[in-house]
C-alpha cells in the first residue's frame, strides 16, 4: 500500500484537515503518557536548514507517544556528500516510519517522497510550510471557533507561509487579503488555483480592514539573508503596526511563525501586545505535529 505523504496541506481533504485539528485540540488538553501509539516507531528528521520549534515539537512529539526521533543533517549523513536523494529515501525509509524534512528545495521532498516506502513529512520547503499552518488553524480554532467565512490578512513576503495560507483558505474557506510589495508577491499559479478566496492589496492598511487574524513573517527567510537591505527598502511599509491592528476587528488575533524580528516586520507593541498569540501558535506546534503523526501512522 502506498504511504500517505503530507508534502501540501492540499494532501489532505478540508474534512481531514479540521480533523487533524480537532485531535489536535484534544491531544492537547489530555496529555495522557500511557497513550503511546507509536511505540516502537522511529522518525527520521532530515534538516538541511536549522530550526527551533520544528526539531523540538517533533522529538518531543515522538518521545510522548513512545517513539525516537533521529535527527540527520546533510554533514553527517552522504546527502552532504551527493548522494542520490532518491538512493537516500530508498535506504533511510526501509530503516525507519516516517520521514520528515526541512529543506530549501521543494523537490527534495517531492522527490523523497516518490521513492520512499514510508509517509514524508514536508516540515518547511522554500515553497511551503504546511505544518505551521496546522498549528496556527489550531490556535484560531481554540480562541476564535471555525475560521469558515472570516477574514484573514496576510501582510509582508508573498513566501512558503503565504504560499500555505493561500492553500488554507481553499481548504477552510476563509477570506484571505494579501498585501505584498511589487516584485514580492505570492507564485502566480498557487494564487490562482485559490480564485476568489483571496484578494489583493496594494497596501497593508487595506488588507487588514476588518479582518479576524493578521498574520505576517520575516522579511528576508533564510538563504536570502544577502537580500536584507534591499528588502528592508522594499518593505518599509509593510510593518505590522498598532495602526494596521486597529483597522482589523476589535477581537482580531496576530500571528507570526517566529522567529520575528522587532522592528522590522511587526513592532514590539504588536508582537508583544494583547493580541498577539504567537506563543501559543508556537506551542501547538507540538499538539498540531502529533496529531500529524497520528493521521499518518495510525492508519
Amino acid at each position: 500500500m502506498q504511504p500517505r505523504h503530507f508534502i501540501s496541506l492540499l494532501d489532505i481533504t478540508a474534512t481531514e484537515f479540521r480533523a487533524i485539528i480537532n485531535r489536535a485540540i484534544e491531544l492537547k488538553a489530555d496529555r495522557n503518557p500511557d497513550y503511546q501509539p507509536l511505540k516502537g516507531r522511529v522518525m527520521a528528521m532530515i534538516f538541511e536548514k536549522s530550526s527551533t520549534r520544528t526539531r523540538i515539537s517533533f522529538e518531543s512529539g515522538m518521545a510522548h507517544f513512545g517513539g525516537s526521533a533521529l535527527f540527520l543533517s546533510p554533514r553527517d549523513t552522504q546527502l552532504g556528500r551527493g548522494e542520490p536523494l532518491e538512493d537516500s529515501a530508498r535506504v533511510i525509509s526501509s530503516m525507519v516510519d516516517c520521514i520528515m524534512l526541512r529543506t530549501y528545495h521543494h523537490h527534495t521532498v517531492t522527490t523523497f517522497a516518490e521513492y520512499s516506502s514510508v509517509p514524508v513529512i514536508n516540515a518547511l520547503t522554500d515553497l511551503l510550510h504546511p505544518c505551521q499552518l496546522l498549528a496556527d488553524m489550531q490556535t484560531y480554532f481554540e480562541l476564535r471557533g471555525d475560521i469558515q467565512g472570516r477574514t484573514v490578512a496576510w501582510i509582508g513576503d508573498g513566501n512558503n507561509m503565504c504560499h500555505s495560507y493561500i492553500n488554507a483558505a481553499r481548504l477552510l474557506e476563509f477570506k484571505l487579503h494579501i498585501a505584498c510589495p511589487p516584485g514580492y508577491q505570492p507564485d502566480q499559479d498557487i494564487s490562482a488555483a485559490a480564485g476568489d478566496g483571496i484578494v489583493f492589496f496594494d497596501n497593508a492598511s487595506d488588507a487588514a480592514q476588518a479582518a479576524d487574524l493578521i498574520v505576517t513573517d520575516v522579511w528576508a527567510s533564510m538563504g536570502q539573508e544577502q537580500e536584507h537591505k534591499q528588502r528592508e527598502i522594499a518593505f518599509k511599509n509593510y510593518q505590522v503596526t498598532p495602526a494596521i491592528m486597529a483597522n482589523a476587528k476589535q477581537d482580531a488575533l496576530f500571528m507570526h511563525c517566529l522567529p520575528a524580528h522587532r522592528g522590522e516586520e511587526v513592532s514590539a507593541a504588536v508582537i508583544d501586545g494583547p493580541q498577539s498569540v504567537v506563543f501559543a501558535e508556537a506551542e501547538n506546534r507540538l499538539h498540531a505535529q502529533k496529531a500529524l503523526l497520528e493521521f499518518l501512522l495510525c492508519r
